[in-house]
This record gives structure tokens, C-alpha cells and sequence, in this order.
């Protein structure tokens, strides 16, 4: 990514690092291969693993628990599928070290998130009139106990970000920014967001995405990202259990 940001008026110190490593590292980044076998792996695990499970006839919390934990096992197929088409090494990913200013950015810029995507999923519904929930699942998985609770709760705020940034950020973004930083952060952006479907989740992925590739174009790492989307994933268990969704 400090291949593109590194003509930015706001280099970060840890991007301006990165610029400086040999050509033939930076030149190993994802391409279009990666990306397409990424995305194509990510959905045929996600919606053939999905499709799959509605005809086991599972328990509807055990049927939660898995579902919430698919897009998370999704994204981690993807990315290890892109990783091995051609690259096979993670750091061109973006899965390199990062500094603890810049997870701490991911906290704040997660707050950030959070508080846009909840308006941006007000303003589709004052737009749109579809107020359709599609959390209702993960509210199943949560709805179990205590236990159910706290492995949903891990499934889609933690396994979750972690599986759909390496595949949307270290992969989609990365490829899209060796064109220039408009195409990497919007384009990806969008990417994300259609990938969650054209319901009341595409303004929160969309904000969540265009907050995410900024911070992961910026860090040149993938954590500070994965941090942005569990610091907005975390509540979303407890407050759909609390609120008997589900």
C-alpha cells in the first residue's frame, strides 16, 4: 500500500517505511488473479456452506452459531487461497507487524465507524422503507445461553473481522490500490458492501469498508483493520440478543 500512499501529503512514518523496501518485494503484491480466486473462494464457502446448512435441520441456536461463524471461516479460505495461488507468503498481504499507535487509531476510528453505520442504516430505512432484519440469525446464536452468547459474540467480533479483512483488505484492496488510491479504498468499499447483500447491511459495510481500506492503505498492515471492524462488530451480539431479535 505505501506504494501509493507514499506520493500522499500525509505519509504515516510506518508507510514511508514500507516504501522503502526493495522493488521486488513491493512488486509482489495481489493482482486481479488473487483477487477474482479470493472472492470466488469466499462465496462458494459462504453461500454453498449456507445453502448446505439449512438442509441439516439444526438446532436453531447451533444453526446461529455456525452461520455466524461462516462469513468469519469464508474470508479465511479466500484469503488462503489467494495467498497460494502465486505469492504463497503473507507479509505482500499486508499480514506484517504494525505499531501500537496505529491499533490504537483502529480503536478510535472504529468508535468513528460505529457511530456513522448506525446513522447510514437509519438513513436507508428512511430512504429505502426496507427495514428487513437480516441480523435475525445471529440473534439465534446468541439466544442459547450464556455460552451461546459469548461464541457468537467471538464468531461475528472477532473470527469475522479477522476473516473478512485479510480477504477484502490484505487481497480486494490491495489489488485494487496498485492502480491508485480512489479505485483501492472506494472500489474495495464497494466490493465489501455488495458482498453483504443490497439490504439495510450495505450502508454499515460500505462505511465499515471505506474506513477500513483507508486505515489498511495508511498502516500498510491489516490489523489496524481487523481492530476498526471488531470494534464495530463486538456489541452487535449482546444487542441483538438484548433486544429479542432473533
Amino acid at each position: 500500500m505505501s506504494k501509493f500512499s507514499s506520493n500522499h501529503p500525509q505519509e504515516s512514518e510506518d508507510t514511508a517505511e514500507f516504501s522503502s523496501r526493495p522493488a521486488h518485494n513491493r512488486l509482489t503484491r495481489p493482482k486481479w488473479p488473487e483477487a477474482i480466486v479470493g472472492l470466488v473462494v469466499f462465496f462458494v464457502v459462504g453461500i454453498g456452506g449456507g445453502l448446505q446448512l439449512s438442509r441439516l435441520g439444526l438446532d436453531p441456536v447451533v444453526y446461529g452459531l455456525v452461520f455466524t461463524a461462516l462469513s468469519g471461516i469464508a474470508g479465511i479460505a479466500g484469503f488462503a487461497a489467494a495467498v497460494l495461488l502465486r505469492i504463497r507468503s503473507l507479509s505482500p498481504f499486508g499480514v506484517r507487524p504494525t505499531s501500537r499507535r496505529w491499533l490504537l487509531i483502529g480503536v478510535a476510528a472504529g468508535v468513528v465507524a460505529f457511530v456513522l453505520k448506525s446513522l447510514a442504516a437509519l438513513a436507508w430505512i428512511q430512504i429505502t422503507g426496507d427495514s428487513t432484519n437480516v441480523q435475525a440469525m445471529y440473534g439465534e446464536g446468541g439466544s442459547g445461553g450464556i455460552l451461546s452468547l459469548i461464541l457468537a459474540t467471538v464468531f461475528l467480533g472477532l473470527l469475522t473481522p479477522l476473516g473478512e479483512e485479510l480477504l477484502f483488505r490484505g487481497v480486494i484492496t490491495n489489488a485494487l490500490l496498485r492502480h491508485s488510491p480512489v479505485p483501492g479504498v472506494v472500489g474495495s468499499a464497494l466490493i465489501f458492501a455488495i458482498a453483504h447483500g443490497i439490504n439495510t447491511v450495505f450502508p454499515v459495510a460500505l462505511i465499515v469498508g471505506l474506513i477500513t481500506a483507508e486505515i489498511f492503505r495508511r498502516s500498510g498492515s491489516v490489523w489496524p483493520a481487523v481492530v476498526v471492524h471488531a470494534v464495530v462488530n463486538l456489541p452487535t451480539i449482546p444487542v441483538v440478543v438484548a433486544a429479542g431479535i432473533g
